[in-house]
């Protein structure tokens, strides 16, 4: 009887300690604030006829919470008012970056922290048509408030949901697009294309929620 009892313990602390090596270990979301991200463009609208857009991408990446110029590890870039993802296909504009990963998004309405959950039925990748995150004034993720004030302002309740290049989740929250995020700018001494954003990223493997 005592033997049958201490092979029953035995095996009971052995299956305790795999169970207690098998648990997953999640990692904890991260919440972060992004300042003065620059995000120059040269040519499209300005005081003369327009001319193509081209110039560099800022690539950023989730993962490490940094810019990067990295060919292959980035999630999202900026260019002017324009955010593409490591997804997709490229629109065909001078020195867009080669998509690479399996980025997608799309915009939901709400607040950051009301948006808990991915709905993936949504999530959209850029394409030769077009970016995933339209451009033009009530398109994405801006307005353009035009004269007398020439503002470009983050739509109030817009965020921007996001698959990352290698499958994880974020979101995003844009504040300002002017340099030191600026409470009331002003076109003729602000300077523009600096984003200022608040994102959460999951950085959990297969959940798809916050």
């Amino acid at each position: 009887m005592k033997t049958t009892t201490y092979k029953l313990l035995i095996f009971i602390l052995i299956f305790s300690s795999c169970n207690k090596e098998d648990e997953i270990q999640l990692l904890d979301v991260i919440s972060q604030q992004v300042t003065n991200l620059n995000a120059p463009q040269q040519g499209g609208s300005g005081d003369g006829p327009p001319t193509p857009i081209s110039g560099e991408f800022t690539k950023f990446d989730f993962s490490s919470g940094s810019i990067t110029n990295s060919e292959n590890d980035w999630d999202i870039a900026f260019r002017g008012t324009s955010i593409i993802v490591n997804g997709g296909d490229s629109l065909g504009t001078a020195d867009e970056p080669s998509r690479t990963g399996n980025a997608a998004t799309y915009i939901a309405s709400g607040t950051l922290g009301s948006i808990r959950q991915i709905d993936t039925n949504l999530l959209k990748q850029d394409s030769t048509d077009g970016y995933a995150i339209a451009t033009g004034s009530g398109n994405g993720w801006y307005t353009y408030a035009g004269p007398p004030t020439y503002l470009i302002n983050p739509t109030p309740g817009k965020i921007l949901v996001f698959r990352t290049s290698d499958g994880k989740y974020a979101k995003v929250e844009i504040l300002s697009y002017y340099k030191d995020s600026p409470a009331t700018p002003d076109y003729r001494f602000s300077e523009s294309r600096y984003y200022t954003f608040n994102y959460v990223y999951q950085p959990n493997e297969g959940l798809s929620s916050f």
